[in-house]
């Protein structure tokens, strides 16, 4: 189902874009983003800090994601919106989906992203060969994962 944006979706977002202001004003990378409990409260900020922390994981979605996972009950995350300046990356979007946060709400997309800046879109393609050993690997999954664990 396709949610419209409210006038409180963009009040939250414009302090996502806010924080990207901020994260340049710091030397960072602009990117920012917010965890909002349902009735708009701010729950969490985080900005970009790629370059500062030589991380190259320390994106604001990803923080937000670990934070939410580790600070919020399953069923409180599932009722948080993330919002943020720019579309999640796949690293981003697949920790927002692991933490079981409910929605994401974002200012420019990918697409829109790499028209303002096209080294954002210049990603080597990463070689990948496998599977193999199929039978050695598959046992410290099957003893993790056997009933009665």
């Amino acid at each position: 189902m396709d949610r419209m944006i409210t006038e409180a979706d963009e009040v939250l977002l414009r302090r996502a874009v806010a924080l990207a202001a901020l994260a340049v004003d710091a030397g960072d990378a602009p990117y920012g983003s917010l965890l909002a409990a349902p009735g708009g409260a701010v729950l969490a900020e985080a900005h970009n800090t790629v370059r500062r922390d030589r991380d190259v994981t320390a994106h604001p979605e990803l923080k937000l994601a670990r934070w939410a996972a580790r600070e919020l009950a399953p069923a409180e995350a599932a009722r948080t919106t993330l919002y943020t300046s720019c579309e999640p990356c796949g690293m981003c979007a697949g920790a927002l989906v692991r933490s079981g946060l409910g929605r994401v709400v974002f200012a420019l997309s990918t697409e829109q992203l790499v028209e303002l800046n096209p080294a954002s879109g210049a990603w080597p393609a990463l070689v990948q060969d496998g599977p193999a050993l199929f039978a050695e690997a598959r046992a410290p999954i099957e003893s993790y994962y056997a009933p009665g664990r």
